[in-house]
């Protein structure tokens, strides 16, 4: 009896032991069970959250690519617009000098006419004032002659003859002076014709666009800048357009002013070769490029003055002469022209024995 109650207690103990690992195995099954899907949730939500970076990253970039091809298609719009506009203000401004120049010949040519009119009535009543007076005289004449001695009436004949004589020398004198008219007209076309032969100048149409070379196509976006400040500071700073097309390692500036332009053209090759392209240092360039082109203006008029052959100017005059350096008209540069101008008028001073230098 008491080895079954022995055998019992044992069993029972066994038993429990039993179901203690049992449900301890159990315990750590469902642990390590519960470990490995909390374990591939987690890779399960980073491989979701790797996903979903990749795919807003793809979608930055596409809406980037997006905004770049918007960016470079108003741009192009954008010049296209500004060459039309160009186009379209030349044509106009060619049309208005035709128009003003037609309207000045016409003008000129009615006063012309007016003035021929105005003259030739004045001339046929001046001719009917010496017919009445001529005939008035003639009838005092017979009338004296009638009671006349014959050495009276020599005298009287006299008189007259000598009248006509100065007549005739009159026309003779108008006649010879209207052929040395026409001798010195020839003789000013030689001279001018020779002077335009010796002025061997050179005519360029100045445009209205510089381009910048580039050194390669990524150094576009560093002048573009983030969403475009950099261009905006430039075209702020010097006043001109600053147009990024599809053209290849360049970059194209427009405007009117050509010192601005001008400005814009150094500014921006100053800061490719520099590296360092942000708005301060934009500002910073310009203001630089600027004092620079005073300087170099001053030396310009120096120069134009040196080459007429002109000394002693008022520093203001010579910056003035300077700056047409940078200024056009119909197209062609206005300093340039202005030194033609000035040796044209040397040359012919000379040719009729006046001083060079003076004219």
């Amino acid at each position: 009896m008491l080895n079954i109650l022995i055998f019992t207690v044992i069993a029972l103990i066994a038993g429990y032991l039993l179901g203690y690992f049992f449900r301890r195995y159990v315990a750590e099954r469902k642990i390590q069970d519960a470990e490995a899907k909390v374990k591939q949730i987690l890779e399960q939500a980073q491989k979701e959250a790797q996903d979903k970076r990749r795919e807003a990253e793809l979608e930055s970039k596409d809406l980037l690519y997006r905004m770049r091809q918007d960016f470079e298609r108003e741009t192009k719009d954008r010049r296209q617009e500004i060459l039309n506009s160009e186009k379209r203000l030349a044509q106009k401004e060619e049309n208005i000098d035709r128009r003003l120049e037609l309207l000045e010949r016409k003008e000129k040519e009615t006063e012309g006419r007016q003035e021929n009119v105005r003259k030739q009535e004045e001339a046929l009543k001046a001719k009917d004032s010496q017919l009445n007076a001529l005939i008035a005289e003639e009838k005092e004449r017979l009338q004296k002659i009638a009671s006349l001695s014959a050495e009276e009436a020599k005298q009287i004949l006299l008189n007259r003859l000598n009248e006509e004589l100065n007549a005739e020398k009159a026309v003779f004198i108008k006649r010879q002076e209207e052929e040395l008219q026409g001798t010195v007209a020839k003789k000013a076309r030689e001279i001018i014709s020779l002077a335009i032969q010796r002025c061997a100048a050179e005519h360029t149409v100045e445009s209205t666009v510089s381009v910048v070379a580039l050194p390669n196509d990524d150094m576009k976006g560093r002048v573009i800048g983030r969403e475009g400040r950099n261009i905006r500071a430039l075209e702020m700073a010097t006043g001109v357009d600053v147009i990024i097309d599809d053209t290849p390692e360049a970059v194209t500036l427009s405007a009117f002013d050509t010192l601005r332009r001008e400005i814009a053209r150094l500014s921006l090759e100053k800061l490719i070769s520099d590296g360092r392209i942000h708005p301060g240092r934009i500002e910073e360039i310009v203001e630089k490029t600027k004092k620079e082109m005073d300087e170099k203006i001053r030396e310009e008029g120096e120069r134009a003055a040196f080459e007429a052959g002109v000394d002693n100017l008022h520093p203001e005059l010579v910056k003035l002469i300077g700056r047409l350096r940078y200024r056009t008209s119909f197209g062609q540069n206005a300093l340039q022209h202005s030194k033609e101008v000035a040796f044209l008028l040397g040359v012919m001073a000379s040719e009729v024995g006046l001083d060079f230098k003076l004219a």
